[in-house]
């Protein structure tokens, strides 16, 4: 009897510990700190929030054949860790297409010429999972650009341009911008 408890307490002890050790990396001291960007003009308010990846002398965007870490054609969830969600408080057209005030998941497939960028109603889930594409409110197209000095951390940032903001992410040699009107 006395040996079944003692299994049993450090069997107890190695889930407590192994559940400690996960909630320290994932919500205490991420490897990937959680970032955000906002904006705010008037009456609408805008806020991502993400999952802030390292390069660390990582090929980022390519072939999957060639270890990229966002292998071209392949879900990823614009960051690490949790979902990356856009907040809106007002309607807004993104990238021309008009968006309801609401809280969207956001993810992209990205591609060497463009992104595939993807706004979900469903802006609560973990997001290493692919989302249910049927909860998809709108998808977009839109090219990337190459700039000459990497970036060693993912960034989403907004960038005012009179009555638009863009919505930049940037990575390594890679950024897209999405215009949005409010």
């Amino acid at each position: 009897m006395k040996l079944v408890k003692r299994t049993l307490v450090l069997l107890g002890l190695l889930v407590l510990a192994a559940v400690a050790y996960v909630v320290y990396g994932v919500f205490i001291n991420p490897v990937s700190p959680k970032g955000s960007a906002e904006f705010s003009q008037a009456d609408t308010s805008l806020e991502v929030t993400y999952y802030r990846p390292y390069k660390k002398d990582r090929l980022i965007f390519g072939p999957a054949d060639q270890g990229a870490l966002v292998p071209y054609d392949t879900y990823w969830r614009l960051g690490a860790n949790f979902a990356t969600v856009l907040e809106t408080s007002t309607d807004i057209s993104f990238a021309g297409r008009a968006l309801p005030a609401g809280s969207y998941r956001m993810y992209a497939f990205p591609y060497k010429d463009h992104w595939r960028l993807c706004l979900n109603d469903d802006a609560g889930a973990f997001g290493y999972n692919e989302p249910d594409y049927s909860r998809d409110v709108l998808c977009i197209n839109i090219p990337t650009q190459t700039v000459s000095n990497p970036l060693e951390q993912f960034t989403i940032s907004f960038l005012e341009s009179g009555k638009t903001v863009v919505l930049q992410f940037a990575w390594d040699t890679t950024t897209v911008n999405v215009p949005i009107a409010y």
